[in-house]
């Protein structure tokens, strides 16, 4: 359907829930919550943040409503640190990490809609509360590209 986040964001009008999942005192597993926690809401687009605990917003994310649901988080993409990938929650593999509950491809099974992942390669996932430089980077980058789309 969609190979990039670009490709996402342009074109129909159609709204879409980003929501932030990750643990904000493990670096830079903080940079989903660090991205929807700066996105600006418009009637199309719309920023949740769960931090660890996505399980526990699913009533909250199906009521929202959304046509199209994309994931940030932070996850191995086999890439060099500050790559990010939009995957169809169908490409990743069935892993739950330490800092989730429940794996996020058994997540789309709670959801109606089509459900993507925002996956960002890390450089630090050492216990602190700052994004790594290059993942701040492509945080930022991120940002700018959600937020231009109006």
């Amino acid at each position: 359907m969609f190979n990039d986040l670009y490709s996402l964001l342009r074109g129909e009008d159609r709204k879409i829930l980003f929501v932030g999942i990750g643990n904000i005192l493990k670096s830079d597993d903080g940079a989903g919550v660090y991205i929807s926690r700066n996105l600006e809401e418009t009637d199309n687009v719309s920023a949740l943040t769960v931090e660890v605990s996505i399980e526990n917003y699913i009533g909250k994310i199906n009521s929202l409503n959304p046509d199209i649901l994309v994931l940030i988080d932070c996850m191995d993409l086999g890439e060099e640190a500050g790559i990010y990938k939009l995957l169809n929650i169908n490409q990743v593999q069935d892993l739950t990490y330490n800092t989730h509950n429940i794996s996020l491809k058994k997540l789309k099974d709670f959801f109606r809609m089509p459900v993507f992942i925002l996956g960002i390669q890390p450089a630090n996932l050492d216990f602190g509360e700052n994004l790594s430089y290059l993942v701040k980077e492509i945080a930022d980058s991120i940002i700018k590209l959600i937020n231009k789309r109006r």
